[in-house]
């Protein structure tokens, strides 16, 4: 059987006036992920390591930002249509795993809402689906609390 491995990362600004979404969860907090779409890094990210793997375009060729079709746009929109480009290849996802790095807030009461959406988009069983939540204690960009990134790591097999 082939396997095929791919990974994604994502990072965004947070600032005042801007929704926070990760997972495609809305999320309550004084600040949101800055971007052209909803800027959800957590599908940003897992769309990369999706294209990655199957040896694609990347998202930015994909879905440009830059086109206004999608501006604002809901990134479980881009992650169902990654989803069907995917079902056109021989592959399936195996499993995901995702890491979500940022001092505040804390998202481990979001973190099963996030895997059965993204388990319902995908069609996968949630067990499929791993995410965490960690910080950077403090250091860099991520630790002052000036952004969030997100890195996934997606297992594909031949159907």
């Amino acid at each position: 059987m082939k396997f095929r491995v791919g990974l994604g990362k994502d990072i965004h600004k947070l600032k005042r006036g801007y929704k926070l979404i990760l997972g495609g969860i809305e999320i309550p907090y004084k600040k949101g992920l800055v971007s052209y779409s909803d800027g959800d890094c957590l599908i940003h990210s897992l769309i990369d390591a999706i294209f990655g793997a199957i040896s694609y375009k990347d998202i930015g060729r994909i879905f440009p930002n830059n086109d206004p079709k999608y501006e604002n746009d809901s990134s479980i929109e881009l992650l169902k249509e990654t989803k069907k480009i995917l079902d056109k290849t021989i592959y399936k996802i195996t499993n995901i795993d995702v890491f979500i790095s940022c001092e505040k807030p804390k998202l481990a009461n979001f973190i099963d809402k996030m895997r059965e959406n993204l388990s319902e988009i995908l069609s996968l069983d949630i067990e499929q689906i791993s995410i965490k939540a960690g910080t950077n204690e403090g250091l860099g960009y991520i630790g002052k609390g000036k952004g969030i990134e997100c890195t996934s790591v997606v297992l594909l097999e031949e159907k």
